[in-house]
């Protein structure tokens, strides 16, 4: 399986609300994540996780694109919290080792309705 079919499934494990099996399947635990809302370690942002899904567990995910280069792969994608706004553009960074995800990087950007862009975020 190549990186970049890791990270998509990944991605979609934790949307079901399959985190831990996501974690067993996708993640080396020695790794780190960037996320500087959650402490340090994989440990904290599964923890995270599991709380994003108990409290939003319909959210929808859209990848829009996803792009490998050796050992780096960017998923590119639309996440709606609640159907009736229209949620955030996001990108998950993954970094691998041995075909297990060793580094974790997130940015996201909510979606105006009152852009000048006409073209959209996607």
């Amino acid at each position: 399986m190549k990186n970049k079919e890791s990270a998509i499934n990944f991605l979609n494990k934790v949307v079901e609300g399959k985190i831990d099996e996501a974690y067993e399947k996708y993640v080396n635990t020695k790794g780190m994540h960037h996320s500087m809302y959650f402490a340090s370690g994989f440990p904290a942002l599964k923890k995270a996780m599991k709380e994003s899904h108990e409290k939003q567990p319909n959210k929808q995910f859209i990848i829009k694109h996803a792009l490998e280069d050796g050992d780096m792969v960017a998923v590119h994608s639309h996440i709606i919290f609640n159907p009736k706004e229209p949620g955030m553009a996001v990108v998950h960074l993954f970094r691998f080792k041995n075909g297990r995800i060793i580094e974790f990087w997130d940015l996201g950007q909510e979606i105006s309705t009152d852009s000048p862009n006409h073209d959209g975020m996607f």
